[in-house]
């Protein structure tokens, strides 16, 4: 049995090597998927992440060469489905999956992966470069998508908000960059693909006038150079 789930039409990020077809099963739906932009360009080495909206089980997949994936997921459950979003995971869409037996869907997914982005979940100890235990896990998250995206280049950005000197805050910013890149040269990935810049206090994307407002200028960001 085939079919296409209705009204699915996602935008994402996936990797999975699927070296043998999966077979769908009375209790297991295959999904098959496609990740595009929205050019049409297939995307390679992305990760989608199909979770359980009850469990909160996860399945995550990769795209392979030509921008497919295949997964298998138990019928009958609703599913909030994920993007990878280098350290963090995206909501994109919720779906349902039937509980017809030995089922097919395919999935078109749609995505324009972001050339900037905000690293979430990066911490430092306050006014130092050294990074806090809670940020391993996004960390590890960026170094496993940079891994497989071999080709891909990044600069690495720290920012501060814009309280004290600012000589201070740019040598600040940079040695957090650099302690960044420090973290995901030892896990594995090639330093020339990792540059870094401190930029200080001087491309806030918040007010300063508040503390919300700083907690969100004080932030790690990552500028893709080359795919």
């Amino acid at each position: 049995m085939k079919c296409i789930l209705p009204g699915l039409l996602i935008a994402l990020q996936s990797f999975s090597l699927c070296a043998q077809s999966l077979a769908p099963t009375d209790k297991l739906a295959l999904l098959k998927g496609t990740v595009t932009n929205f050019k049409g360009k297939l995307l390679p080495n992305e990760t989608i992440i199909f979770s359980h909206d009850k469990t909160k089980a996860e399945v995550k997949v990769h795209t392979d060469a030509k921008g497919k994936f295949e997964a298998l997921i138990p019928v009958n459950g609703v599913y909030s489905l994920k993007y990878k979003n280098f350290t963090s995971d995206v909501d994109y869409t919720k779906m349902t999956v039937p509980g017809d037996a030995e089922a097919t869907y395919e999935i078109q997914v749609k995505i324009d992966p972001p050339v900037n982005v905000v690293l979430d979940h990066i911490y430092f100890d306050t006014g130092k470069s050294s990074l806090k235990a809670s940020s391993f896990k996004a960390l590890n998250d960026l170094a496993e998508g940079l891994r497989l995206k071999s080709t891909m280049v990044v600069e690495i950005q720290g920012h501060t908000d814009h309280v004290g000197k600012e000589e201070d805050n740019v040598k600040l910013s940079q040695q957090r960059a650099d302690e960044v890149k420090k973290y995901l040269v030892a896990k594995g990935i090639d330093e020339k693909r990792i540059s870094t810049k401190g930029y200080g206090s001087s491309l806030p994307i918040a007010d300063n006038a508040s503390e919300e407002g700083k907690a969100k200028n004080r932030r790690t960001s990552l500028r893709v150079m080359k795919e």
